[in-house]
């Protein structure tokens, strides 16, 4: 199920990179060699996982340019034949194994390492050979489509059956193809569950249950099969004469009063470090580490669905090859990616992170009482990627405006995932999307990790909301309204709610800089409105998930705490993640403030709509990270007017000026 093939790795000499630089293929394939020949990686040993091994804060403080830096490689190894899992340490530096620890994934609270993409290939084969799931087949009326039929291989959650737990359990789902480029998708044989053990290669047992007929209307998406293209459309051409505005070194990335380092890895994807403003640090790193599916209906083939993204499958290691007109528009610079195979060869990924700029309308105007009129168009720089998890397909773009704001969304698109029914006859939990077709409601719950250090590592954090004020002396008139700022002083108290109906914001605070006002200088996290995990907080999901049961959690720094659910949720029962980093409830507000790290949850409630169907139209969300007294002033004053101004001949003037000069019409 990989969508790329293993692209050329060149072994040349490994040039002296920064600390911060991504992966490259060389270096994977170092890395592997030192497995290999320590003796790690025999025949059935599979590598489900290959992250890098960041340097500590210590290790950056302690580095120079130029001055050599230990690469280190953190690898999830799996052998197939056993299940047994371990965690290696490999420095590619100095070409030895560091620390190689047995993970407990036999025993509670369980865990087992991200799925291979020979296990999907795999788990279909077992289900399809499968005496009982053949005969349920035939039973249905499906033999003829015994050949063609998809076996759709799903986590399986935890469900605490004994014969479940401890083992490294897939569960599949059918459905049908008619012909071998129809969406299987859109034809789900409902009620029909393979449970799979995948170290014993074996069906655990095979669930029939129900009759409902196969939906036979097609969900292609595919122009030869939708008709011709509308030919209304005009072109939009998206050109920048002189090139971007942007450069980029290595990893380094400048755009106007922006830096920042851009990384990639098979996890998290796209992850950003040293991100500063006009020279002053903003964020240390910053990602979207975890995101969880879960589902809100009770049939037999949803009701364990609760899928993690990134913690099962991988974004990073799904990433896809983006191209130019197509995911991305204007001039563009591209990076490519380096994850490791099933085996822990290199593979590159083309094209992996987009970067350009967009325009996004005005920046700052005025007209003044003479009629002058002064304008700036703002824009936007824009680093992004998009990952294929099964059905869906999700885009996550990090947006860096002139003003100094932050802006994080996720793109939701791909195929709903359906279950079938009886055409017409309303579900509880599930809408009807195309006769017979019905898709449960579920979220998308993703959780941003932003090491914050607003002016330095020494932050404090706030929730601010707004405050009415009762009518009375203080407040004669009754129009009069304030704000409160409440200190979030630990880990406890910092794990919070948002609440438009007082605009709360939560905000991060230097505890040793200050304005031209002599004000902290601050970022406030800016929330949307979005549901939190709807799934009863005595559920299995919200075990696992605990993540998406605040919108906001705050801990204070500490190596390793990457993971919001922990670093193994496939088959997890819970508890790990954010619960456990905030177990010994750390205080986040001393007298020289607190190296923190905020944790914000986001995303969709999706109730499915037949426009979703047969592909989903893009539905986003996300959160702003914005300046509040960061700045003496609007950091826009100095662009300058658009050069796509009309002006009036020989007037020297363009109309974004405004008065008698602007005479073009416009």
């Amino acid at each position: 199920m990989s969508h790329h093939a293993p692209q050329p790795i060149t072994l040349d000499a490994i040039p002296t990179p920064h600390p911060l630089d991504p992966l490259t293929g060389p270096e994977i394939a170092a890395a592997r060699a030192i497995l290999v020949s320590a003796g790690l990686l025999g025949d059935t040993v599979r590598v489900p996982m290959l992250l890098p091994d960041e340097p500590t804060r210590a290790e950056l403080a302690a580095w120079a340019p130029g001055a050599p830096i230990d690469r280190r490689v953190d690898a999830t190894l799996l052998d197939t034949a056993t299940g047994v899992a371990t965690e290696v340490v490999v420095s590619i530096t100095r070409g030895e194994v560091l620390r190689a620890d047995r993970v407990p994934n036999d025993a509670p609270p369980y865990g087992q390492p991200q799925y291979l993409f020979e296990e999907y290939e795999r788990a279909e084969a077992i289900a399809k050979a499968s005496p009982e799931w053949r005969a349920a087949m035939e039973r249905r009326g499906l033999a003829e489509h015994i050949d063609l039929a998809f076996c759709g291989p799903l986590a399986p959650g935890y469900t605490g059956r004994a014969d479940e737990v401890g083992r490294r359990v897939i569960r599949s789902l059918t459905f049908l193809r008619y012909d071998e480029l129809d969406s299987p998708w859109a034809h789900p044989v409902e009620g029909l569950i393979v449970h799979i053990d995948l170290t014993a290669n074996s069906v655990i047992r095979v669930e029939d249950v129900g009759d409902v007929p196969v939906p036979a209307g097609h969900g292609n998406y595919y122009p030869e099969v939708q008709g011709e293209a509308r030919t209304s459309l005009k072109p939009i051409e998206i050109v920048q004469p002189e090139g971007p505005s942007f450069s980029v070194t290595g990893s380094l990335v400048e755009w106007e009063n922006w830096s920042m380092r851009v990384s990639f890895n098979a996890r998290e994807g796209l992850v950003l470090h040293d991100v500063t403003f006009d020279g002053r640090p903003v964020l240390n790193r910053a990602s979207v580490p975890e995101m969880v599916v879960p589902y809100g209906d009770t049939a037999p083939g949803r009701f364990w669905i609760s899928y993690f993204d990134a913690g099962e499958y991988l974004l990073g290691k799904n990433a896809n090859h983006l191209e130019l007109g197509c995911d991305c528009l204007g001039v563009i610079r591209y990076l490519d990616g380096y994850v490791a195979d099933d085996q822990g060869h290199p593979v590159r990924i083309p094209n992996v992170v987009c970067m350009h700029e967009e325009d996004t309308g005005i920046l700052w105007k005025h007209t003044n009482l003479e009629g002058r009129s002064d304008v700036r168009r703002a824009r936007r720089f824009v680093v992004s990627y998009f990952s294929t998890i099964g059905n869906y397909d999700y885009g996550f773009y990090w947006n860096f405006g002139l003003d100094g704001t932050i802006e994080v969304v996720a793109k939701a698109t791909g195929i709903v995932f359906v279950g079938a029914g009886e055409p017409g006859v309303p579900q509880r939990h599930a809408t009807e999307l195309a006769p017979g077709v019905f898709a449960p409601v579920h979220q998308h719950l993703f959780s941003a990790r932003l090491d914050v250090a607003i002016d330095g590592n020494d932050n404090r954090l706030l929730e601010v909301d707004a405050q009415r004020v009762p009518m009375g002396p203080e407040n004669p008139f009754g129009n009069a309204f304030s704000w409160t700022e409440t200190v979030l002083g630990s880990e406890s108290a910092a794990q919070r709610d948002a609440d438009t109906s007082v605009a709360r914001v939560w905000e991060v605070q230097s505890a040793s800089h200050t304005n031209a006002v002599g004000r902290a200088t601050a970022y406030q996290l800016v929330p949307q409105p979005t549901a939190l995990l709807m799934a009863d907080p005595a559920s299995s999901v919200a075990a696992r998930a605990a993540f998406a049961t605040k919108h906001l959690w705050a801990t204070a720094y500490r190596e390793g705490e990457i993971w919001p659910a922990g670093r193994y949720p496939n088959a997890h029962q819970g508890g790990a993640g954010l619960p456990a980093y905030s177990a010994d409830d750390a205080p986040l507000d001393g007298p020289d403030g607190a190296d923190l790290v905020l944790w914000h949850t986001f995303g969709l409630t999706h109730f499915p709509r037949p426009e979703d169907w047969p592909i989903m139209p893009v539905d986003t969300a996300g959160f702003a990270f914005r300046p509040y007294g960061f700045l003496d002033q609007n950091p826009g004053m100095d662009v300058p007017e658009s050069s796509q101004a009309h002006a009036a001949a020989g007037s020297g003037s363009a109309c974004c000026g405004g008065g008698e000069a602007c005479t073009c019409g416009h």
